[in-house]
């Protein structure tokens, strides 16, 4: 496992679960990562939103991403959390979910 990617998924995860504007920034990041079809994409000016070290983090995971092909999930992130940030960042998403 990368643990230079793990550590910057971490991160992203923990800001994610925030209520900033960065934390808006990291969720839509790994959500759009996790399901983009579903839960939107990415847009790249979010990473404005984000201090230094958090866009640090996104371009580490973007590069695990592309070399490894795998999902946030594959560096040790529960799908529990990345439920919570659906939960969190597209209660819409949830609600229709619910309703079909």
């Amino acid at each position: 496992m990368n643990t230079e990617a793990r550590l910057a998924v971490e991160r992203l995860v923990r800001l994610a679960e925030g209520d900033t504007g960065g934390s808006r920034a990291a969720a839509n990041f790994l959500l759009a990562w996790w399901n983009a079809r579903d839960l939107g994409g990415f847009d790249p000016t979010d990473l404005w939103a984000l201090d230094e070290r958090f866009g640090g983090d996104v371009l580490i995971a973007m590069s695990f991403m592309r070399l490894n092909r795998e999902y946030p999930t594959a560096l040790g992130i529960g799908r529990d959390r990345m439920v919570a940030l659906v939960e969190r960042w597209r209660p819409a998403v949830v609600a229709a979910a619910r309703e079909s």
